[in-house]
């Protein structure tokens, strides 16, 4: 019999992946960007350009959820993300965790919020630092938590819409 664990050691492992990469990054922007190094801001530094125009790195914090929608709201947030991890486990026959793909999305999507989860608990705030610029449009900046909780959701939506054209296709006709 196989241990649970291994049956989902494609999940733990990106999810860890992500959760480091998110938490080695953070520490970093803390160490080299002085907080709020921001086009919006008149501070020490300037944002660094990446891509003149497009992409910049930046060192702001999100006292809030995606947007900064629930600002102020640090402990139910992160309490929100254990929820939602336990739900995630508690549902994992119907959600399909032991096939690849979704280990994939779902292993993307826990990691992140673990990452976020952490920064909240730990400092209140949560580190984001990717600002990319459309034209005059600006998107909001996040981190690396944030592309593995919205890559995670959009594999798992690809996935959950493909299965749904195959259960609407009528299988072939049987020959007569």
């Amino acid at each position: 019999m196989k241990s649970p664990l291994l049956a989902y050691r494609r999940l733990w492992s990106i999810a860890i992946v992500i959760l480091v990469l998110d938490q080695a990054t953070k520490l970093a922007i803390d160490g080299w960007l002085p907080l709020n190094t921001y086009h919006a801001y008149s501070g020490p530094q300037e944002p660094v350009e990446v891509i003149p125009g497009f992409f910049y790195i930046v060192h702001i914090v999100n006292k809030g959820a995606a947007w900064g929608i629930f600002a102020g709201y640090t402990q139910i947030l992160a309490l929100l993300g254990l929820v939602a991890i336990g739900a995630i486990f508690f549902f994992r026959e119907a959600l399909g965790l032991k096939r690849p793909f979704m280990q994939v999305a779902f292993g993307l999507l826990i990691g992140g919020i673990i990452g976020n989860m952490i920064d909240r608990l730990a400092y209140g705030h949560v580190v984001d630092f990717l600002d990319f610029h459309f034209g005059s449009y600006r998107y909001p900046a996040f981190n690396i938590a944030d592309c593995g909780i919205t890559i995670g959701v959009g594999l798992y939506l690809i996935a959950t819409l493909l299965e749904g054209k195959q259960a609407d296709t009528p299988p072939p006709a049987s020959p007569k």
